[in-house]
């Protein structure tokens, strides 16, 4: 084999362990892009969640307030729980697993009882029953709310050991990506190291033959000439 081929051997040689070593790490570093990715859904889900908690909360205080001050809260009653039902809603197409359904059921179910209970009460107000009222808001429609907050707390405490999950996944994987990317470059210095001392040692074949030509035979002594 040529000084040439073998050269041109080694350098194909390194030129694709190097593309292999670059596809390893880019796939690893796109792993570690799909993981952040799953983590910024989490967190989104969990901010979800908790806004919804907030939202019961919130629609509650309104409403006990409007049964004490005959009724001038009831527009930000209004107002805070269609804000819920809006922010139910886009929980209900953004949360799309199994579990996260389960409990958005429990949460509307609560929440419509609790919508129908304050028909009740509002009726009783503007009919001047402020005692009918104050029993609806203090009886069941507190245990609707409970229920409500409950069910709000366990979506926001699912979600909540999602994001947690996740946050280990991610550093897990970019623990594994560091790792991975340290090796290629290690591998990477290797393939490069031997492809100079594989140069290096053609070079010194191919001066040598230059700097030791091999010796031409002398050429055989004619016959004696006689005088």
């Amino acid at each position: 084999m040529s000084i040439r081929i073998k050269l041109y051997t080694a350098i194909v040689v390194v030129v694709a362990g190097l593309a292999l070593t670059a596809g390893v790490g880019i796939s690893a570093m796109s792993r570690l892009g799909d993981r952040f990715d799953a983590v910024e859904r989490a967190s989104s889900a969990r901010a979800l969640a908790l806004q919804l908690k907030f939202d019961v909360t919130d629609f509650n205080g309104w409403q006990t307030a409007y049964g004490y001050d005959d009724g001038e809260s009831r527009p930000r009653y209004v107002a805070s729980f269609a804000r819920f039902q809006r922010n139910l809603a886009k929980a209900r197409a953004q949360l799309g697993m199994d579990r996260e359904q389960a409990i958005l059921d429990r949460v509307e179910r609560t929440t419509d009882a609790f919508a129908k209970l304050d028909d009740e009460s509002w009726a009783a107000l503007q009919a001047g029953r402020p005692e009918e009222v104050k029993r609806i808001l203090l009886g069941p429609e507190l245990v609707n709310f409970e229920r409500a907050a409950a069910a709000a707390q366990a979506l926001a405490a699912f979600e909540t050991a999602q994001v947690a999950a996740e946050d280990k996944s991610f550093e897990d994987a970019r623990s594994n990506a560091l790792r991975l990317l340290i090796l290629c470059s290690i591998v990477a210095a290797l393939l490069v190291f031997i492809l100079l001392v594989t140069a290096s040692d053609l070079v010194r074949r191919a001066e040598g033959k230059l700097d030791d030509p091999e010796t031409p035979d002398a050429a055989p002594d004619g016959p004696e000439r006689s005088d």
